[in-house]
This record gives structure tokens, sequence and C-alpha cells, in this order.
């Protein structure tokens, strides 16, 4: 398998793209490749995006991006609902809805996950720490409710390298 050269700008706007159509949007669950596992799935010319993730309070997962379907870009995720809070489904889903208002402002120059800060009064607060680019990054993101922490959840991925 040959490695495709990957313009990174292009991959980062094709990210934001995928990312606000794709679980930020509520889009509809595929037929996951993996029993169990829920996956979204969105495309783009030549591009193709699929996450696919298990479970609700801790859903670890994984995004996969393909170029003329080659995997080029990939990015694992794991964490959830904090462990005071793990069996609270109302919060667990007004946190998820804070959450896919965050992941909504995905931006091009930092095409992981949310934006560094986001608020929703004093009740509501995201936050977003990465270390590297596109082409090599590990992050951890966190929402915090009237002051405590209620999610926190860890990621890491970039480009693929093939033989």
């Amino acid at each position: 398998m040959n490695n495709p050269k990957i313009d990174t700008k292009e991959l980062a706007r094709f990210l934001v793209k995928a990312k606000t159509n794709a679980w930020a949007a509520d889009e509809k669950e595929i037929e996951p490749q993996r029993p169990g596992f829920k996956e979204l799935e969105f495309n783009d010319g030549d591009w193709n995006y699929r996450d696919s993730y298990t479970g609700y309070f801790c859903a670890p997962g994984q995004e996969i991006v393909r170029y003329q379907n080659i995997p080029v870009w990939a990015m694992a995720y794991d964490g959830g609902m904090a462990e005071p809070f793990m069996e609270d489904r109302n919060l667990a889903k007004k946190t998820f809805a804070f959450l896919k208002r965050a992941l909504m402002s995905v931006t091009e120059e930092e095409p992981f996950r949310g934006p560094s800060n986001l608020k929703d009064g004093a009740e509501w607060i995201y936050s977003n720490r990465f270390l590297g680019d596109i082409e090599r990054f590990k992050g951890e993101e966190k929402i915090m409710n009237n002051g405590s922490l209620v999610f926190s959840q860890n990621y890491i991925g970039g480009l693929i390298s093939h033989k």
C-alpha cells in the first residue's frame, strides 16, 4: 500500500466538515464494521471519515480518515463521565449535549476536538488542551458543571504511514 501525498490543509478542511456532520450533528448511525460498536460516516469526494465507538458513560473510540480508500489519518479517544456521575443518565445527556456544542466549534487550525475554551454561563465550562499538530498530536478535554469535573477524555493521533 503506497502512501498518498496528503495536503494537511485539505485534510484539516475535510476533518472540520466531517466532525460537524457526524456525532456532533446527531447524524444517524451506519451499520458498524464491529459488533457492539456505534459508527458514523461522512464522505466528500475522495475523502471518507468513520467514527467508531462503544459504550455510553465511558465510550472509547477511534476516528479514521481515508483518502482514495487508503487510511491516512487516525485519532483514538478514551474517557467519559467522571466516576461520581457514571450512572447519572440525566447529567450525562446534558453533558453530551454541551460536548456536541463544543465539537461543532472545531477549527481547521485545531481539527481534533473542540475549542480551547467554551462557557455557558458559570454552569458549563469546556476546556481542551493539546500538544502537536495534525500530523502527530495528543490532548485532553474536560467539562465542568457547576464547578465539578463531570467529563474528561484523552485523545491521540496523527497521519498514518504505510510501507
